[in-house]
């Protein structure tokens, strides 16, 4: 297969970008889409140019770090997949395929497709965590959790926090988020202890780093390669009413 490629490329945060077209032919079918980065990358070494920086941990659709815009698309066409879960064969024979980093003011460009999304983590910082003091280990049984709660909680718990949700949210909103860890311990006997707090902390820190509102339009959603579902934007919203109501 032979694709054109038109990947941003940009040397750094205070640098200006722009896009610059590749050309790649022999390519499998059966290739991933971050493979197919690898082998243009050796390509481009070969040449004495610079690889495309982009970001990839565990290339299992795990950890969400692969994030990327692929045809305008968060993560790419492929629905409820990250990005190494895309494989070429998604793709036209010969068609081109565009490229470019996640964008909000949040998530500033490190180098070509990598973004900073330490915004993410010091919202978990502010409030993400159960920090109570629960004595020695129980056995698993010795608090029984409901079936409806521990769903919603798995549920929620499947947020890898790539942040397709803030690069898909025409405002960069990071309510899906902020709402998938807000729910998760909620939903939880450890975690309803500090639930108002919780709440209350995540979304200060959330509105500190500068993300957009929510416009309640569901593009989150629809990007989320877990495909958390917008409930929990209304759960956060309730917890954080609560919140300011009871103190």
């Amino acid at each position: 297969m032979k694709f054109t490629l038109k990947i941003w490329r940009q040397a750094s945060r205070q640098a200006a970008g722009q896009f610059q077209t590749y050309e790649i032919d022999g390519i499998s079918a059966d290739t991933s889409f971050l493979e197919m980065l690898d082998i243009l990358n050796n390509q481009l070494e070969g040449k004495g140019e610079s690889s495309i920086a982009f970001d990839s941990d565990c290339r299992e659709g795990i950890c969400g770090a692969c994030g990327m815009m692929v045809e305008g698309l968060a993560h790419g066409p492929g629905k409820g997949t990250t990005t190494c879960q895309l494989y070429m064969r998604e793709f036209p024979d010969g068609g081109t395929i565009t490229m470019e980093p996640f964008r909000s003011a949040a998530f500033p460009v490190v180098k070509d497709l990598v973004v900073d999304r330490s915004a993410f983590d010091r919202i978990i910082q502010a409030g993400g965590y159960i920090s109570v003091n629960t004595g020695s280990p129980q056995d698993a049984n010795a608090l029984p959790v409901p079936k409806e709660d521990a769903d919603r909680a798995f549920d929620a718990a499947q947020c890898i926090g790539c942040g397709a949700c803030v690069a898909s949210c025409k405002n960069a909103a990071a309510m899906l988020f902020v709402g998938a860890k807000v729910s998760h311990l909620a939903a939880l006997p450890q975690g309803k202890v500090e639930r108002r707090r919780r709440a209350k902390a995540m979304v200060e820190q959330m509105d500190k780093e500068g993300f957009g509102s929510c416009t309640n339009e569901h593009e989150c959603e629809a990007a989320c390669p877990k495909q958390i579902s917008v409930s929990n934007i209304a759960r956060l919203n309730r917890e954080l009413l609560l919140a300011k109501i009871l103190g």
